[in-house]
């Protein structure tokens, strides 16, 4: 095999084995934020941490025959591949802004004029960790929190009690969620009758789940780059 070949062929294996990698971190993380969880809690954690494995099972079997693809090709058709594969990955993990037909969620808080004493509510990263993992179960393909693109590689965090997304803050409610969905008003309806809307009431909040035709995501802002394949590419 050329040398200029080995370094190509390499290179796929390292961004593909990244990306799974990434995938697998995240999950990883995501699964030890709590310790002591109830029986409905931990059953849909079992079938996220599931439908995770043969999500990568999924990915390393697409990387296996992209390898193979490569390998019967010449260099320069080498590289082309290269290029659209990793445009591909970008577009799938959040890397460009994305629209279509989807749900908009507003997080508002709830004031009862009852009681003369209230703290204001805030999204905390549990709450919000919880939301995403059933959006995700129940159909979302791509999610924004503000201004925020949420991939595979976005952390949620818990700063001084105040949760932050890319490493930016949430801010104060209302919130607003951006979900596009093969699906939006199975998602909705799912959403509606989700037993996560009362336990943010608990917290003195509120989910409003609206149908839009059109919905706009943002890019998520820290692309990879990949400017050695330029250099490569001579």
């Amino acid at each position: 095999m050329p040398r200029r070949t080995k370094w190509l062929v390499s290179f796929v294996c390292l961004f593909f084995g990244f990306m799974v990698a990434v995938q697998f971190q995240t999950t990883s993380h995501e699964a030890d934020i709590r310790d002591t969880r109830d029986k409905w809690e931990v059953r849909e954690e079992l079938k996220r941490q599931q439908d995770a494995q043969q999500d990568l099972l999924e990915k390393i079997s697409v990387a296996d025959q992209t390898i193979e693809d490569y390998e019967e090709q010449s260099s320069e058709e080498q590289m082309g591949t290269l290029k659209e594969s990793i445009a591909s990955l970008e577009k799938r993990i959040g890397l460009e802004k994305k629209e279509g037909e989807g749900v908009v969620i507003t997080i508002a808080p709830i004031f009862e004029e009852s009681l003369t004493e209230q703290t204001y509510p805030s999204l905390s990263q549990h709450l919000l960790t919880r939301l995403l993992n059933e959006l995700n179960t129940y159909g979302a393909t791509d999610v924004s929190i503000g201004n925020e693109r949420i991939t595979n590689i976005s952390p949620i965090r818990d700063v001084n009690g105040a949760t932050y997304v890319n490493n930016r803050p949430v801010g104060s409610l209302p919130v607003t969620m951006k979900v596009l969905a093969e699906n939006p008003q199975k998602l909705r309806d799912y959403m509606n009758g989700s037993p996560t809307q009362d336990i943010f009431n608990m917290d003195n909040m509120e989910i409003q789940f609206e149908l839009k035709e059109q919905v706009t995501l943002p890019q998520y802002d820290a692309p990879l780059h990949l400017e050695i394949l330029e250099e490569a590419g001579g």
